[in-house]
């Protein structure tokens, strides 16, 4: 069981013309050991495009020899062999590190907080808003994963690799149309019967089509990330306004990749209450995971927007129909929408953090417009785009 050779090298193909590879352009190509075989794809196309990647590759069992053995104290000193292959490099392309996503659950909390000091400078790289890295994130696939979702491989696979599968320009068709909705809208109002219900500020910010390529325009105005799979609109709203709840029913924990269950998050003025949020399970990770990010985001950027509002998606990858406690394919489910919390100046917006969590509703949402000239429009009722 798995994904075939010429299966592989398709997915490869498409996340190099993704991140719309050049002749001269250097890629650092990463991933875990399960993905080798893919990574090493992923460089034979960069070189096809005139490219010259380099692979960084490491494996579950280095992971947790690493958090078992090596004190919090040198895991936070900063890489600056990588800081400064990173400067060098002109686009990062990381593929899922682990096979098994439950060994981070293992992970003191000290030491997963020193390891995410130590990538704050290549963060600042990558994410610079003026001569930041265009980059790549993709899922992929394995047994144990699977497993840690409680489904079938077949299921995750047929997921993953069939929500990258969907043509770019399927993907910029569906954002376009939907885009059409939010033209002129100054606030969003969502809701459903699951108890997701909140409004938030978006005049004046851009409107981004997750369509699963970066174009030369994109880099320009500062979209330089993506995603696969692709298939979500999103927006920066104002951080420091809007409120509401909203009911998230399954996301994975931001530090140590616990899942939590049936989330309720409610926000004010922009700033997530932490204090007024529920979960039916490991909502202590929850907790955990912000103040650890909140207390590095204090000695580090001014003003401090940890909890602000970050961005407001609407998932619409048509080949992606369930959640199953994998962020990067539930935010891409279509009839959902997720507000995240933490940072969004990369896509629009003035915050920056250590922090970027989606929290994903359940599917059939509605979502009206109110726009400049005040007049109120639904365009979506439960899940449908009107």
């Amino acid at each position: 069981m798995g994904i075939t050779e010429k299966r592989m090298i398709e997915c490869a193909k498409n996340m190099v013309k993704t991140c719309n590879v050049k002749k001269g352009d250097g890629v650092v190509v990463k991933g875990g050991a399960h993905t080798q075989m893919l990574l090493e794809e992923i460089a034979l196309e960069c070189y096809r495009k005139g490219a010259t990647p380099t692979i960084i590759c490491s494996s579950d069992r280095y992971a947790k020899k690493i958090y078992k053995e090596i004190p919090a104290k040198t895991l936070e000193t900063v890489p600056k062999q990588y800081v400064g292959m990173i400067q060098a490099a002109d686009i990062l392309i990381s593929v899922e590190e682990f096979d098994d996503p439950k060994i981070a659950e293992t992970f003191p909390i000290d030491k997963l907080t020193a390891r995410q000091k130590a990538s704050l400078p290549i963060y600042d790289i990558i994410f610079h808003p003026t001569d930041g890295k265009k980059w790549l994130y993709a899922g992929w696939p394995t047994e144990a994963s699977a497993k840690s979702f409680g489904i079938p491989y077949k299921e995750l696979e047929n997921i993953i690799i069939g929500g990258i599968g969907v043509p770019g320009q399927e993907l910029m068709k569906i954002g376009m149309k939907m885009a059409k909705g939010f033209k002129n809208a100054e606030w969003v109002h969502v809701w459903d019967k699951k108890g997701t219900d909140f409004r938030v500020k978006v005049d004046g910010r851009r409107l981004n089509i997750d369509d699963g390529f970066t174009s030369d325009e994109d880099y320009r105005v500062g979209d330089r990330g993506a995603n696969l799979p692709a298939g979500e609109l999103f927006i920066a709203p104002h951080e420091t306004q809007g409120e509401g709840t909203i009911f998230s029913p399954i996301t994975r924990d931001r530090m140590t990749d616990k899942l939590v269950t049936n989330v309720r998050l409610a926000f004010k003025d922009g700033k997530l209450l932490l204090n007024k949020t529920t979960a039916d399970k490991n909502l202590d990770a929850l907790i955990s995971s912000f103040k650890e990010c909140q207390a590095v985001d204090k000695k580090k950027y001014k003003p401090v927007r940890t909890m602000n509002v970050g961005e407001l998606g609407i998932g619409y990858n048509p080949k992606i129909k369930k959640a199953v406690g994998y962020i990067l394919t539930d935010e891409k489910v279509a009839g959902t929408v997720h507000v995240a919390f933490g940072s969004n100046n990369s896509y629009g917006g003035t915050s920056e953090s250590t922090m970027h969590w989606d929290f994903v509703s359940a599917p059939g949402v509605n979502i009206e417009v109110q726009r400049l000239d005040g007049k109120v429009t639904q365009v979506m009722t439960k899940g449908k785009l009107l």
